[in-house]
């Protein structure tokens, strides 16, 4: 069923609306902004009156008359601008990207700049509270991924952007982060209250004329058991033990933090900021354990070790800000030995064995004996993250685990798979198919949860429609030379 678009009038497809609204809400390191004053009303009428492409002419060393574009005033948006050149950077980025920009104008990418900034606007209006220590955390992230397209030069990575310095690079990405956080919020308050009722999800089914109801791919449930090789009790004393060292090293010695980090933690990940996360008490982030310790402190102070699914940690607590508390921690993981990694494949070998020779059944076993608590009191079964079911459409599941189950027959069980997680903490596991339902059309029963998503969707579509369409009479806009000329869906020209 077609989805209806708010910023233009035009038809563009699924992936490319994803494509879109990805780019922009999460790495659109792209769009020069500039806050403007409120109190400076001058400086806004001036800024009305300039053209989009302003010519001017220099002199070069032969006397030769040139052409210059100066960079205009495309747009603005309450208390942003939009550049004209903001449109040629985001078309620069989303090629970089691999998308296909043919089929996208002008006119689409500028509307979707003006509503980004619409939703900017109005998040700074409503006091939607964005960490800057998130956004610098992020601005690291960014900076890291642009490197990996100049094999690692700055030199280059400022050349492309434009930029004096690495400073300067930085502080763009820090601003347009944060207005791209603050979009973010603006719509996810704009929705978080809608939701949709069984008849409503009826009735969106029933409205589909039947030769327009969606096709689903064929679908699969998979089943897993995972056994983790033990570690000895000696060894989790001997890091428990190492931990408390480096408490008392800092606490009592005067030792760095940050220093202890750089050389001993295990999470690789956090080593460039000192292990620093920022955890916001309404928002969970991190496992359970990590953000009880982290909250039980006062500034200045470091948790005794504690235990998570990842290893053994101590959590220094740098500053609280009401909700918000900075933290640092180290993490190490109990090293396995070769004789524990031996013992868990012997293991997972006959457990496998006995299902193959029918002693017991894939769901059965997995109750008995996977070491994977998510999974195990379900018999193993896998749930799809992005539906909440045990569904998986085959041709949108994930490469690692479609490649461990693209020759299973129905029922059968896979060999013995051998995985490392991203702090190489190994485990063994075997998967089987429990269900097949191959590519059908939509049906209300069997596929409700995925009729249900698109109900919901589109009544999203909806209340960010209306939202849209009354902010935009009730906020300062003004758009500048040839982009009034653009066929907006929405009412930004207020005619």
């Amino acid at each position: 069923m077609p989805l209806k678009t708010n910023n233009l009038k035009f038809t563009i497809n699924l992936k490319h609306i994803l494509a879109l609204f990805l780019t922009f809400i999460t790495v659109n390191f792209i769009s020069a902004q500039e806050i403007i004053q409120e109190a400076v009303n001058d400086s806004i009428k001036a800024l009305e009156d300039i053209k989009p492409t302003e010519i001017t002419k220099s002199i070069d060393t032969t006397n030769t008359f040139v052409a210059k574009k100066v960079d205009g005033v495309a747009a603005v948006v309450g208390d942003y601008i939009l550049l004209d050149s903001d449109v040629d950077k985001s078309y620069l980025q989303l090629q970089a990207q691999g998308v296909n920009t043919s089929d996208i104008t002008r006119c689409q990418l500028f509307g979707k700049l003006l509503e980004d900034k619409l939703y900017a606007h109005h998040a700074i209006q409503d006091s939607i509270p964005v960490s800057d220590a998130e956004i610098r955390q992020n601005v690291d992230y960014y900076v890291q991924q642009f490197l990996q397209s100049t094999n690692g030069s700055m030199e280059k990575l400022l050349e492309i952007y434009k930029k004096e310095d690495e400073k300067s690079l930085r502080d763009e990405i820090f601003e347009i982060n944060k207005s791209n956080e603050l979009a973010k919020k603006m719509q996810a308050k704009i929705v978080e209250d809608v939701e949709v009722t069984p008849e409503e999800v009826r009735e969106f089914f029933n409205k589909i004329p039947k030769d327009e109801r969606p096709t689903f791919g064929t679908e699969l449930k998979v089943a897993q058991i995972v056994v983790e090789p033990k570690v000895t009790q000696e060894e989790k004393q001997r890091v428990i033990d190492q931990l408390k060292q480096f408490r008392a090293d800092v606490l009592e010695n005067g030792a760095s933090f940050r220093s202890k980090v750089v050389l001993y933690s295990d999470d690789k990940a956090s080593i460039s900021t000192g292990g620093k996360y920022t955890l916001n008490r309404k928002k969970p982030r991190m496992v359970k354990e990590f953000r009880q310790a982290a909250f039980s402190l006062q500034e200045g102070e470091i948790s005794e070790p504690f235990e998570t699914e990842f290893g053994f940690h101590i959590v220094y607590c740098e500053k609280i800000r009401g909700q918000e508390y900075d933290v640092s921690h180290i993490l190490l993981i109990p090293k396995v030995s070769t004789e524990a990694i031996k013992e868990a494949k012997e293991r997972i070998d006959k457990i496998r064995q006995r299902i193959v020779d029918g002693d017991i059944s894939f769901a059965d076993a997995a109750k008995e004996s996977s070491d994977e608590k998510e999974t195990r009191n379900d018999g193993g079964q896998l749930i799809n993250p992005e539906t909440q079911d045990y569904n998986f459409e085959l041709t949108r599941m994930d490469p690692e685990l479609y490649a461990q189950i693209q020759n299973l027959k129905d029922g059968e069980v896979s060999l013995v798979q051998t995985e490392k997680d991203r702090t190489d903490k190994i485990k063994f596991k075997i998967l089987t198919v429990t269900d097949r339902v191959n590519e059908h059309e939509a049906d209300y029963a069997r596929d409700y949860l995925k009729i249900k998503n698109q109900a919901l969707n589109e009544k999203k579509l909806k209340a960010i429609e209306a939202w849209q369409n009354e902010k935009i009479k009730d906020t300062y806009i003004k758009i500048s030379g040839s982009y009034r000329d653009c066929d907006f869906a929405s009412n930004w020209l207020k005619k």
